[in-house]
């Protein structure tokens, strides 16, 4: 299957934001935020800032739209609802045995550890099975939980398995939810702002946490519509410094950039969406792998101010953002930025920018020294 083309040809994002990609892509071009104060959530002592969803409202319209759900919890019910609305955008049929589903997620119902150890509904694989099940799949779903790198992870766990010729549909879904067992263990590892995050910015403090799932769906083959998505490059590196701290020379994410740059050239692309978690290293280490690659004056934006870090969902929900703004020609602003903070001066911005570029780079790095690059390109005519 070498040489098969891959395309996208449907995404989904859900999150406090809105419940379609198009929604969510106009907050965040208008500038909203759903990151606030929360105080006595969850039960925590201590205060937290985060993206949460309204329960009450989200779960009146996860009883609105899906039907027969069972026992699926509400970090399941908002992956189905995702998947269903990706799924009926392309008029996919996700009962056949040529459709993979595929769940990225680093925490999925962990939640359910705080009152039975035992509990079948903390292991992943339960989770990607019933929400495959949902759908009449009944081919083995795969799940990718490789930390904060999950959601571009699950991306090139879909593109490897469609080259292989096995599928020829992948349907990726990426999504968490947070808890007290989430939220206190960053607070414990002293990684939370308490205010809106600042990525790249001099006076970042740490990052902030977010609710949110999204959805791809993609296709090998030729494609069957205008304007459509095709994959470009991938890249997988682990930089082995620490089980917390990344590189300080930026290695994985330096080595990351450089495998994809062999497939693309830097004047095609329109920027690098990067990780951008506000946290003293994350950003330093960005910052030196983008220089080491010479993407000094390439564009590049973060999306953290607007959503927190939302985990296993991520990599998916800022890959289809990206997608939209170069489909509307433009780079979506870095907010919380202000002034540089890191030791190389990248090209960021809090400001909305035009581009007639047709490509960019998602890059993703996490605990354990792992960092993961994706590059699309929006093709013309099918």
């Amino acid at each position: 299957m070498e040489g098969v083309m891959i395309t996208k040809i449907a995404d989904n994002i859900i999150s406090p934001l809105g419940c379609t990609s198009e929604e969510n892509f106009k907050a965040v071009l208008s500038g909203e935020t759903e990151l606030k104060k929360h105080e006595g959530t969850f039960g925590l002592p201590e205060p937290f800032c985060a993206s949460l969803f309204n329960r009450d409202d989200i779960n009146k319209q996860l009883d609105y739209e899906l039907r027969s759900v069972g026992n699926l919890t509400f970090f399941e019910k908002l992956c189905v609802l995702s998947a269903k609305r990706a799924i009926e955008e392309c008029n996919l049929s996700p009962r056949e045995t040529n459709v993979i589903f595929i769940l990225s997620t680093t925490k999925g119902n962990v939640e359910f550890l705080e009152h039975n150890l035992s509990d079948q509904r903390c292991y992943l694989a339960e989770s990607a099975i019933k929400i495959a099940k949902y759908f009449g799949n009944n081919n083995s779903p795969l799940v990718v939980s490789n930390a904060c790198i999950s959601g571009v992870c699950a991306q090139i766990t879909a593109i490897r398995e469609l080259l292989s010729g096995k599928y020829r549909y992948a349907v990726v879904i990426g999504g968490d939810v947070l808890s007290k067992f989430i939220v206190s263990g960053f607070q414990s590892f002293k990684a939370l702002s308490p205010e809106q995050c600042k990525p790249y910015d001099k006076d970042r403090i740490g990052l902030n946490l977010g609710e949110a799932v999204g959805t791809m769906i993609f296709k090998a083959g030729k494609p069957s519509n205008e304007g459509y998505w095709r994959y470009v490059a991938c890249s997988i590196h682990n930089d082995a410094n620490h089980i917390s701290g990344p590189s300080r020379t930026g290695e994985g994410s330096f080595r990351v950039l450089s495998d994809i740059l062999k497939n693309i050239g830097i004047d095609e692309i329109g920027f690098v969406n990067v990780h951008g978690t506000s946290t003293a290293y994350n950003d330093e280490m960005e910052s030196i792998a983008l220089h080491r690659a010479n993407l000094d004056n390439v564009p590049i934006n973060g999306l953290k101010g607007y959503y927190g870090h939302t985990l296993g969902a991520a990599g998916i929900i800022e890959t289809i953002l990206s997608m939209k703004a170069i489909e509307n020609g433009v780079i979506l602003p870095t907010k919380g930025f202000g002034t540089i903070g890191t030791s190389y001066n990248v090209n960021i911005s809090n400001q909305v920018r035009k581009t007639d570029k047709s490509a960019f780079v998602k890059i993703l790095s996490g605990f354990g020294g792992s960092n993961a690059g994706i590059s699309y390109q929006k093709g013309g005519k099918a």
